[in-house]
């Protein structure tokens, strides 16, 4: 699953790493929880490739209320193809997250230690997502998204057996674009050796404190 992560690159880094034509303007945050409005980037009608901000927690357009958003933070991928609360998203309305690292919790000694995972270049890395929108009764619109997540890889499967479908910089363009036969192989743990892991505060759980120090490496016993 993917439930926190973190994003400290400002705009103009997201810019040019990913090449965006618009960019919405944001600030950097380090534990950032479903149910708030995230940076995502899609393509837009004309072929551009914009970040706007997405409340997190898929609200499909089909639903009657908002409420099921709390429940489809996450898509798993093995089934999104054919789950009818994604798959109408996973044909047509693809997009990027933008992350410094996501967090998981792995429990150790009857405790829940929480680990920062980033790409060892120290790059953002793009997280799988799908987009929806949601048109409310008083004609308001409702734009969320959802991760897209996977079996974990070598590195990840000490700490939790899931993690995000990471998509590499050489498929980003397909992944907003192609057509879904054209990327359903995507959708898979990307190399263990591109990431690097360690333990983070116990704050990070708490969803009130946000500041760098959530991503620093916590000394362990021992």
């Amino acid at each position: 699953m993917c439930g926190r992560f973190a994003l400290k690159a400002p705009p103009a880094e997201l810019i040019t790493r990913f090449g965006l034509d618009e960019c919405a303007a944001f600030k950097p945050r380090y534990n950032i929880p479903p149910g708030t409005d995230i940076p995502v980037i899609r393509q837009s009608p004309e072929g551009k490739r914009v970040l706007h901000l997405l409340r997190w927690g898929l609200v499909p357009h089909w639903a009657r209320d908002t409420s099921i958003g709390a429940r489809l933070n996450n898509a798993r991928g093995e089934t999104v193809a054919a789950k009818p609360s994604f798959r109408d998203a996973f044909k047509r309305r693809r997009c990027l997250v933008p992350a410094s690292g996501f967090y998981e919790w792995k429990t150790e000694d009857r405790i829940k230690q929480p680990y920062y995972i980033s790409l060892k270049s120290g790059e953002p890395m793009a997280l799988a997502g799908l987009w929806e929108s949601w048109k409310a009764p008083d004609g308001n619109i409702l734009r969320t998204v959802c991760i897209v997540t996977t079996g974990a890889n070598a590195l990840m499967e000490p700490i939790h057996e899931r993690m995000p479908v990471i998509v590499s910089a050489e498929h980003w363009q397909d992944w907003l674009a192609e057509p879904v036969e054209k990327v359903e192989r995507l959708v898979t743990a990307c190399p263990d050796a591109n990431l690097q892991a360690w333990p983070v505060s116990r704050r990070v759980s708490k969803t009130v404190d946000d500041d760098a120090g959530l991503i620093e490496r916590e000394a362990r016993a021992g």
